[in-house]
């Protein structure tokens, strides 16, 4: 009860500190073709500070997949002014051309 008590105190008076977990989206990041390592490396690390994952790295195409939160794509976004990034949804399109998202098709 006493420990209770103590801790109740503690919150009342320091307050409550609740560390949110922003939600995260699957992503598709690439860049222009011209864009140096040096840029996606950047890109990479800024996605993983904020606790994103990188989840693939293309070969063909200067690019690769994430879960990235909005805040940490939005800091991508704003990275470099000369080699913009484009940033996509990760979805599923089927052989006929139909979006699937979740096992459903749009």
């Amino acid at each position: 009860m006493k420990l209770f008590l103590l801790s109740y105190l503690l919150i009342c008076l320091f307050g409550l500190t609740v560390i949110a977990v922003a939600p995260q989206k699957a992503v598709i990041v690439t860049y222009p073709d011209d864009a140096p390592d040096s840029v996606l490396d950047q890109t990479k690390k800024e996605i993983e500070r904020a606790g994103g994952i990188i989840t693939h790295e293309y070969k063909l195409i200067r690019g690769f997949a994430a879960q990235a939160s909005t805040r940490a794509l939005e800091a991508v976004q704003a990275l470099s002014s000369q080699y913009l990034p484009l940033i996509e949804e990760d979805s599923i399109v089927s052989i006929d051309g139909d979006l699937i998202r979740g096992g459903h098709t749009n």
